[in-house]
């Protein structure tokens, strides 16, 4: 199995089409045209065997607005296994390759949003679950989010300190799901 990583422009129109097939099989056709959005723009990490794409993940740059400070984070996007390779630890080394990169990156934090099904493989790893609100900056103003509070899971990058839940995390807005 070949682990590779690269920018979102270096992937070509091939490799791209191969990760949207991936994540709209993985997520059961509930993968949104502005969740592919999401997806791009950043560093993908994605794994290869003999039939293709076999596993992907990424990691973006947001911003997040904390105790009236903007800090850059990395945003863990499109992470999907392709079926017959689940529960084989391909999602660990995919995480291990995102997180070497917001560690890398200079991010003061990573952060996701997890589902039920996922949030095993992300504490097994030291993501942290935020217990915290969840707020987004939207166009008029700020808004929470009490639907994904629950779900959003932190990443210390490189030891760095995570927030405490004392206040909100304000995510920036983005069109579709803001989380």
């Amino acid at each position: 199995m070949e682990m590779l990583t690269a920018p979102t422009h270096e992937l070509g129109a091939g490799r791209l089409r191969a990760v949207r097939r991936l994540l709209d099989a993985a997520f059961d056709g509930d993968f949104s045209d502005e969740d592919w959005d999401h997806t791009l723009g950043g560093v993908h990490a994605w794994a290869e065997d003999e039939r293709g794409l076999a596993a992907h993940g990424a990691v973006v740059l947001r911003r997040v607005l904390y105790r009236r400070r903007s800090y850059r984070i990395g945003y863990v996007e499109g992470v999907a296994v392709r079926a017959d390779l689940r529960r084989q630890g391909l999602g660990g080394r995919i995480m291990g390759e995102l997180e070497r990169v917001i560690d890398d990156g200079m991010y003061a934090f990573g952060a996701l949003s997890a589902s039920d099904d996922g949030a095993a493989l992300y504490t097994s790893r030291g993501w942290r679950l935020w217990r915290g609100r969840i707020e987004a900056l939207g166009p008029d103003g700020i808004v929470r989010l009490p639907d994904e509070e629950g779900g959003a899971y932190l990443w210390p990058a490189a030891g760095r300190a995570l927030p405490e839940p004392a206040a909100p995390l304000v995510f920036d807005w983005r069109d579709g799901d803001v989380m």
